[in-house]
């Protein structure tokens, strides 16, 4: 890919050491105080920067002190808690408690969000209350004469674009999931203190009513050590059970093309791509899909990609480690008859 684009002016804040604050997101209900492989990413992402110095954590939820213990292990000091009743939205009071701890204290030099939901609302109200920019989508950062850099792709993926800030505090960025390899490093439950609520305004008024959760079987599809993915050469929606029986006999998840998304054959949250999931299984297995640059982006860092089309030019080919042409309706039988027969 190309790259080398610097966005922004000016040379950036240098420093030796530098205090990262990590957003450290809740995995949901039922999950005991477990975080987002995304939070463990982004503290991996905060260590490689922190030049020598702090890694601190953010969280807005019921379970600190098993936060705290997922928070220490990936190697965050602290963990920052503001308390919050089930039925509350993360983004106006969590961003309301980070601008009167900055207030007060004075910012840290790097804030990291994930790109996720409440990521990215935290962040977008943090950066209104305190007048700064954010950069989103970065999938490296790289500190360049003791100032931060971040990668981000454009136009589909297929340029990236190196952007910094200017003499700005705190150099708020987005992270995109799987672009850092989360480490355990053993370390203490990190230290609990209480963030202070803030002045929530209007947005504190908004309230979860009602949660729906979907059920699925087998592992998330962001999660998953192989996936199985359908797209428009399947045909319809009836053959998208052939890539749902070769995920299950391979202990993997289901996923999707846009295409078949867009048309309703499956829901949005099988989708792989640019707009949908990223995914870096160690196998990927691409049935029917052609390759478009927004599917690409989703799933190009698979360990080892297999690619299943009749057109020979497809630009899946173009990635594949193991390209078959042929028939997915043919194929397909013929892998699952063969692993059944196992």
């Amino acid at each position: 890919m190309a790259g080398g684009i610097v966005s922004g002016s000016g040379s950036g804040q240098k420093v030796s050491e530098r205090r990262v604050w990590v957003h450290a997101e809740p995995a949901g209900e039922g999950s005991d105080g477990a975080l987002l492989p995304i939070s463990l990413e982004l503290m991996a992402a905060a260590r490689s920067i922190a030049a020598g110095g702090k890694v601190e954590a953010f969280a807005m939820g019921a379970e600190s002190e098993a936060m705290a213990a997922a928070a220490g292990e990936h190697g965050a000091e602290s963990l920052h808690h503001l308390p919050a009743s089930p039925d509350a939205l993360a983004g106006a009071p969590l961003a309301a408690a980070l601008a009167a701890r900055f207030a007060e204290d004075g910012p840290p030099e790097v804030v990291l969000f994930g790109t996720t939901y409440d990521g990215r609302d935290v962040a977008g109200r943090l950066s209104a209350k305190l007048d700064v920019p954010v950069i989103t989508n970065i999938t490296e950062l790289q500190d360049e004469d003791g100032c931060l850099t971040g990668t981000e792709p454009v136009f589909g993926g297929t340029t990236n674009v190196r952007t910094r800030f200017a003499d700005v505090r705190p150099q708020i960025f987005l992270l995109r999931p799987k672009s850092f390899t989360p480490e355990s490093l053993g370390g203490a439950p990190a230290v609990v203190s209480e963030l202070p609520v803030g002045d929530l305004g209007r947005g504190g008024s908004a309230r979860i009513v009602h949660r729906r959760v979907e059920q699925s079987t087998g592992p998330k599809l962001d999660e998953a050590g192989v996936v199985v993915a359908g797209g428009r050469g399947l045909g319809d929606a009836e053959k998208f059970q052939l890539v749902e029986e070769l995920a299950a006999l391979l202990g993997g998840a289901a996923g999707a093309s846009r295409a078949i998304v867009d048309a309703g054959w499956v829901p949005y949250s099988y989708q792989v791509g640019q707009t949908g999931k990223v995914v870096k299984p160690d196998v990927y297995i691409a049935c029917g899909i052609s390759g478009a640059t927004q599917h690409l982006v989703g799933m190009k860092n698979s360990k080892a990609i297999i690619a299943i089309n009749k057109d020979p030019d497809a630009p899946i080919f173009g990635v594949a480690d193991l390209g078959i042409v042929g028939d997915v309706h043919k194929v397909l039988p013929r892998l699952i008859e063969t692993l059944k027969s196992r």
